[in-house]
């Protein structure tokens, strides 16, 4: 990914969708915004204890950054499911309740989505012109919400996997995901895994004798089986990069969300 700033604002974009004409997307970092400690400083969610209008600027940050309007923006409300619904033009300014996944292809409208340690997947159809956003937390990764949202694209724009380019935005690294017996035996099960068994790129027992989670590489193998092969990985840990990123696991819950943005220009 490469880095991007805009006055105090830092964001990343993935190298295989930041010269696309029309195509507007960020990975919004922490850093610019105008919210205050523990949320410091470009915190994008409401319903974390910030202050409402610090929010509303940051939003308005953003939208500077990307240069598109506040109102043409649609959100969701994350519930870690893996609901995917398409948007169109009458969702401008919308928030759709217990979604975690948005698909689009109208012009300036543009999807956000809001995260601390989840995966961010974002998706391009560069022949039906067509963009989704996702959330993946362990159990929107292992109930399939990649899968969803790839389905979703082909039923509602006609989208064929192979042609679709996603990315796999910042998230917490098996460096720093530990999770339990409980998590691993789920993981195994939707990985086909022996009871026990480690699989390197994903499950593996790290030097603490704990279960770590690639939720990176889960990710790409959900999206692999779901027929896409146009992928870029970001591979940056937001536990370890709390200088940049909010990290709920680090930072013990309290802690702000940053914005993935993606959306088409007429």
């Amino acid at each position: 990914m490469r880095r991007v700033t805009f006055g105090p604002v830092v964001y990343y974009q993935f190298d295989s969708l930041a010269n696309i004409a029309g195509l507007v997307h960020g990975a919004f970092t922490r850093l610019g915004g105008t919210s205050r400690i523990p949320w410091a400083s470009l915190n994008t969610g409401h319903t974390v204890g910030d202050d409402n209008d610090a929010v509303e600027q940051n939003h308005g940050l953003i939208c500077a950054a990307l240069d598109i309007a506040r109102h043409d923006i649609v959100s969701p409300h994350q519930v870690h499911g893996t609901r995917v619904v398409v948007v169109s033009e009458g969702d401008r300014g919308k928030v759709i309740p217990e979604t975690d996944a948005l698909i689009a292809e109208s012009g300036n409208l543009h999807l956000m989505l809001r995260f601390a340690d989840c995966v961010p997947l974002f998706f391009y159809d560069p022949v039906q012109r067509a963009v989704g956003l996702a959330h993946a937390g362990w159990r929107g990764t292992l109930e399939g919400v990649a899968q969803a949202t790839v389905a979703a694209m082909a039923e509602s724009f006609g989208s064929r996997p192979h042609d679709l380019v996603a990315g796999i935005g910042p998230a917490i690294g098996p460096c720093c995901y530990e999770v339990g017996e409980d998590v691993a035996q789920r993981v195994r099960a939707s990985f086909g895994l022996g009871a026990g068994a480690t699989d390197g790129g994903i499950l593996a027992r790290r030097a603490n004798d704990r279960w770590h989670l690639d939720l990176w590489e889960a990710n790409r193998r959900q999206l692999e089986r779901a027929g896409v092969h146009r992928m870029e990985v970001a591979e940056m840990c937001t536990a370890c990069r709390r200088d940049e990123w909010f990290s709920h696991r680090a930072e013990q819950g309290k802690t702000g969300r940053w914005g993935a943005v993606i959306g088409l220009r007429e």
